[in-house]
């Protein structure tokens, strides 16, 4: 069996690493110990508590439960991408202004999940934001600063989205040809 090959962090072509033969061994520990991403954090390492979310081909998936004969193809992005462009940043910098955090070990996990649900429901109200978190634990904070920080992305995010007013237009002109009847 030949080692998989997939794209990480919009690299292509990437192999899990010292261990290639190895197809049990998770995504988690090839992350870490293959490639020096740290931002997927070993926690429950069951599935339970969101530390190592990564997107997989754009969902969010448990690094810890994800094994290496699953990566032939896909595409990982980690929180550690520095050029992670788009939601991520919008959803890592209004977590941040709304303090969402305080040791920040589970932050990776939310930003992550975050992220994949405003760019499948980008208008996701307060209910559609708890249960895509559902699968991220925070011991440090209340939630309602993590909850807080998810609307005030959602609505940046929206904001990002709409058209920048055309400059030099007042509200009785329009952007069309001038144009006059004789």
């Amino acid at each position: 069996m030949s080692a998989p090959r997939f794209r990480l962090n919009g690299q292509d072509g990437v192999s899990p690493g010292a261990l290639p033969g190895d197809p049990a061994r998770s995504l988690l520990d090839i992350l870490r110990e293959d490639h020096g991403l740290m931002a997927a954090k070993p926690g429950c390492r069951i599935g339970r508590c969101g530390a190592c979310t990564v997107l997989m081909d754009g969902q969010p998936v448990n690094a810890c439960l994800v094994m290496a004969y699953r990566l032939d193809g896909v595409e990982i992005l980690t929180a550690d991408h520095s050029e992670a462009g788009g939601a991520v940043a919008i959803v890592r910098a209004a977590l941040i202004d709304e303090n969402a955090f305080q040791c920040g070990y589970c932050a990776p996990g939310f930003v992550l999940a975050l992220s994949a649900l405003f760019d499948r429901a980008p208008e996701a109200d307060g209910a559609e934001i708890r249960a895509a978190l559902a699968g991220n634990l925070c011991r440090c904070t209340g939630y309602a600063s993590i909850l807080r920080g998810a609307l005030t992305a959602r609505d940046r995010l929206r904001a990002a989205r709409e058209p920048a007013p055309l400059e030099g237009l007042g509200a009785q002109e329009s952007p069309g040809p001038a144009c006059s009847r004789r």
